[in-house]
């Protein structure tokens, strides 16, 4: 079939499109917001407009048939056009009232986000902030956010980045634990500890092995990908955790271990897309977190 010359909805088109990445409709109405039968029926409305079948369910979930992929490399280049159009149009945007979204780490977003919104919603109380506590990293291109906190240099060539801050991140536990266990003097002594693991206990060992540390996959009883859940962890005398000082002074009951260890560098780096830094909302935002994150009082 020449897929180019038949008219489609695009909330039909979009259906199809997000239901081909998510496997399953009800994957795909939660994606887009929409119930499930609303979804199915764009869904249908698009195999009754084409005349084909695009899906063939699979026990619970969804298949594209042959027509189905071939339409897919279609719907792909109109979702695309249409990410760059809503960029393009909300980067033109002079509106402060609106939305912004920040994707941040979980940790950044629980304890050095806070201020700053307080002064935010004193700035400007008409926007309203959508938070992404995450530690994968989101896709600015695809409007996963608008705006991303990251530790690491973004690379995509249509992002807009700025370097706001070097810190450094150090060994903490708590004192209890410390009491119980003692406090390590040598890098040798902090083979007789426990750790906590943000990632498999191997990948993350080598980590700490090549930084000098005599450590086995024993030492690690305690694996999280949430740095949140790590750090609570660690609060209830469960180890020894990395964090950055700035969220661990937070913290007096907690005290940082072998001081005299390397620390470890974290940058902080702000990306948007470059179209999005045009609009007025986004560029407030980003320049109040580039401010607040720069400077030597971090945390108020």
């Amino acid at each position: 079939m020449n897929w180019q010359s038949v008219s489609f909805d695009w909330n039909q088109a979009r259906a199809f499109l997000v239901t081909a990445e998510e496997g399953s409709l009800s994957a795909a109405a939660r994606a887009l917001g929409l119930t499930q039968p609303t979804l199915g029926r764009q869904v249908s409305a698009l195999e009754e407009a084409l005349g084909v079948t695009l899906f063939e369910r699979v026990g619970r979930s969804l298949t594209l048939t042959q027509a189905g992929f071939e339409l897919l490399e279609h719907v792909k280049s109109m979702g695309e056009a249409a990410n760059r159009i809503s960029l393009a149009a909300s980067g033109q945007s002079q509106e402060i009232d609106g939305t912004v979204c920040i994707s941040a780490s979980d940790t950044a977003s629980a304890f050095l986000l806070t201020p700053i919104l307080k002064q935010l919603r004193e700035i400007a109380p008409g926007i309203h902030m959508e938070i992404i506590a995450t530690n994968s990293v989101s896709d600015l291109q695809q409007r996963e956010a608008d705006i991303a906190i990251r530790h690491v240099r973004p690379e995509q060539p249509d992002l807009t980045a700025r370097l706001v801050r070097e810190t450094t991140a150090h060994f903490y536990a708590s004192k209890t634990y410390l009491n119980r266990k003692g406090r390590p003097q040598s890098a040798n002594d902090m083979a007789n500890h426990e750790f906590i693991a943000f990632d498999r206990p191997d990948k993350f060992l080598k980590y700490f092995t090549d930084s000098g540390l005599p450590l086995t996959e024993s030492n690690f009883k305690l694996t999280t990908a949430s740095g949140l859940v790590g750090w609570q962890l660690v609060r209830n005398d469960l180890g020894i955790i990395v964090m950055i000082k700035e969220i661990a002074e937070m913290f007096p009951e907690m005290e940082q271990v072998l001081p005299s260890f390397e620390p470890f560098v974290v940058p902080f780096w702000l990306a948007t897309h470059r179209e999005l830094h045009t609009s007025k909302r986004i560029r407030l935002v980003f320049d109040l977190l580039a401010d607040t994150l720069s400077s030597k009082q971090l945390l108020g």
